[in-house]
């Protein structure tokens, strides 16, 4: 590399977006408008570091392209009660595609704990990934209630002290569940602590409705057999995967409860032994059987969030997309 835009260019081709905005805010010498750049820069790390509530926030708009704008809020949680588009909350699937790109960007990048963390934010929220052909939306709050609610239902319903428990949630889960069907009314301070700390048990609790409960109260017997039994089985290979080696590796990271970071070579064993235990599920053996041929870093990955939820999730350009516009814009 000879020169400062061969610098800028070959960072903006690895991703490295905070790098070189503070390269740029240090006043490295460019062919372009700064601001312009910056803004790209700003925003192509948001994405990267999955900061979903911030995606496609106003001070963008005229710096960034309007397309790069509106693919980002498809992945955005709405902040308020009423805020429009719904995002993630209407569907998942823009959400675990942009999760598929920025987890192979981070193995690419050799940045393991980084991608530990996007593994195990698409843990958390895999059962409403599953839950979203049979709800017709994500587990919208606003939207939730007459799917789980009505006579012989207990989701979200407390246990009266001194009745046996017939409710496999537990008690956190059940306070996340009776939340859920009130926050829509909350002021958007209540909405957005509902996000961060709660809204995750609610998608586990959903999926322990379909995948695990030993006493099925009316929240699964209003389907019909054959939409019931197919969400239980991409229910179940969600809940496997949350519960395989592959994620337990958070606990070997920073984002666990450790000071170590997995090396590439123990994500790679921990994924070859969840896929041998996924590969045992009918679903999960079909969506991994291909798993060597799709080229992605985690064989198998994308057909495995595929499968859980019931429609094709490839990964996302949408930060090559950024790499594109901002190498243009340096040259």
């Amino acid at each position: 590399m000879e020169t400062a835009r061969d610098v800028l260019t070959a960072l903006a081709r690895r991703q490295a977006f905070g790098d070189l905005e503070a390269l740029v805010a240090a006043g490295v010498p460019l062919n372009a408008e700064r601001a312009p750049v910056a803004a790209l820069c700003a925003f192509g790390q948001r994405v990267m570091e999955l900061d979903a509530e911030d995606f496609g926030m106003p001070e963008e708009a005229g710096e960034v392209p309007k397309d790069l704008l509106d693919r980002a809020r498809a992945s955005r949680m709405p902040q308020a009660p009423r805020e429009r588009p719904r995002g993630a909350l209407a569907t998942l699937r823009p959400a675990y595609s942009l999760l598929l790109e920025v987890i192979a960007i981070r193995w690419h990048r050799r940045e393991m704990a980084a991608m530990v963390a996007a593994l195990h934010i698409a843990s958390e929220y895999l059962a409403l990934l599953a839950w979203e052909p049979v709800l017709g939306h994500a587990g919208d709050p606003a939207l939730l209630g007459p799917a789980v609610t009505g006579p012989g239902s207990r989701f979200g319903v407390p246990v009266e002290p001194g009745a046996a428990r017939v409710c496999d949630h537990t008690r956190p889960e059940r306070s996340a569940c009776e939340r859920a069907l009130r926050v829509a009314t909350e002021p958007p301070s209540g909405w957005r602590a509902y996000l961060d700390r709660q809204h995750s048990q609610v998608a586990q609790a959903l999926g322990d409705c379909a995948a695990r409960c030993r006493t099925p109260c009316s929240v699964m017997s209003r389907m019909d057999e054959d939409v019931r039994a197919d969400l239980a089985e991409r229910c179940r290979l969600a809940a496997d995967f949350t519960d395989g080696a592959l994620v337990k590796l958070r606990h070997a990271a920073p984002v666990g409860h450790g000071f170590g970071v997995p090396s590439p070579q123990e994500v790679q064993a921990a994924w070859a032994r969840a896929r041998r235990s996924l590969a045992r599920h009918p679903l999960g053996g079909a969506a991994l059987a291909s798993a060597e041929r799709d080229r992605y870093p985690l064989p198998g990955l994308p057909g495995l969030f595929s499968a859980i939820a019931g429609a094709e999730i490839v990964p996302d350009t949408l930060l090559a997309d950024v790499s594109v516009r901002l190498t243009a814009a340096l040259s």
